[in-house]
């Protein structure tokens, strides 16, 4: 998650994205990549926000929906405005400014300038595609741009559900665990395999299996020293949440990945890792796999962080165990 790896990584995602999207003719309009400014010089303050959503206050929230939802009027707002906008006191909006990186309400209001100045800027080049719907009449060689360019925007609201205390909750958890055992059903099997695999190459003692009744039995069987992991983007699905409520019963820790805060299947859990709040697409099933194997990734690079020596030379003796199983270049 930290510094290096997370940051070089999403950059050249980003760039590669860019390059996609330019060779498509059209371009994302998102304010992460920010064309030439972006990640790659400074985060913009929609991204701030977003970042550091979850760690606000309850008060301080409400002043960054209000910027989020009218970021043009921020550009000249008063912090007095500001503050009876918002329904909150003056110090509290300037505790936001401090959280979000400022040393004061000019040099907030100054960014947000920039940040629209820099937008209307790529608007007459771009096209914004997030949001976009279906139709029989889409051009099939634009829709692998819009596909991007949607899951990028996905990944930008993840960062306002995620909390940075609930994420480090879970990397100590897992850490610290006998045993894992991870659930999920239908589409979320795919990242349950996902996430097993990452942590075995760390040297986890992790289990799944598709079958539900053997996770059930399993779930069961766990102890106060083990660590259950349900992974439902819906998080109603009565299968992971079973599971869930008998690893609760059975005294073992618990950690769900999904989609929805106040979903059935937080209430059995101890940490829940949220990848958004909306619902996306026909089904809400086209997405629904991308924030989880993002998630993955941020439980990978925060487990090898909290123990790099550890992971790093169980990566080394895992990568000489599969060396001989391919093909010399």
């Amino acid at each position: 998650m930290r510094k290096c790896s997370n940051s070089t990584n999403s950059m050249f995602e980003e760039q590669e994205a860019k390059s996609y999207t330019e060779e498509a003719g059209v371009l994302a309009n998102h304010d992460i990549s920010g064309g030439d400014t972006g990640m790659q010089k400074r985060e913009s303050i929609d991204y701030k926000i977003r970042g550091t959503y979850a760690s606000l206050r309850k008060s301080e929230k409400k002043v960054a929906d209000y910027v989020l939802a009218n970021e043009i009027e921020c550009s000249k707002i008063s912090l007095e405005k500001l503050a009876k906008r918002s329904g909150v006191s003056q110090p509290t909006v300037m505790r936001f400014v401090k959280a979000m990186g400022f040393d004061g309400f000019k040099e907030f209001r100054y960014q947000i300038i920039e940040d629209l100045s820099e937008r209307n800027h790529r608007e007459k080049e771009t096209y914004a595609m997030y949001g976009y719907p279906i139709r029989p009449e889409d051009d099939l060689k634009l829709i692998p741009a819009k596909v991007v360019a949607s899951t990028v925007k996905i990944m930008e609201n993840m960062l306002k559900s995620i909390s940075g205390e609930e994420f480090e909750k879970t990397i100590h958890m897992l850490a610290n665990a006998r045993k894992i055992v991870l659930c999920g059903v239908e589409n979320s099997s795919a990242a349950a395999k996902d996430l097993m695999t990452k942590l075995l190459y760390l040297g986890y003692d992790c289990r799944f299996d598709e079958d539900y009744y053997i996770q059930h039995i399993s779930a069961a069987a766990l102890t106060e020293k083990d660590v259950m992991v349900g992974i439902s983007y819906s998080g109603q699905s009565k299968d992971a949440v079973d599971i869930m409520k008998a690893a609760k019963k059975a005294g073992a820790q618990t950690i769900c990945i999904t989609n929805f805060r106040e979903s059935r299947i937080g209430k059995w859990s101890d940490v829940v890792l949220c990848s958004s709040q909306k619902q996306w697409m026909y089904g809400d099933c086209i997405f629904s796999r991308s924030p989880q194997i993002v998630i993955n990734d941020m439980i990978y690079m925060g487990l090898m962080t909290n123990a790099y020596e550890k992971g790093t030379k169980q990566l080394d003796k895992n990568s000489r165990i599969i060396r001989d199983r391919a093909y010399e270049q």
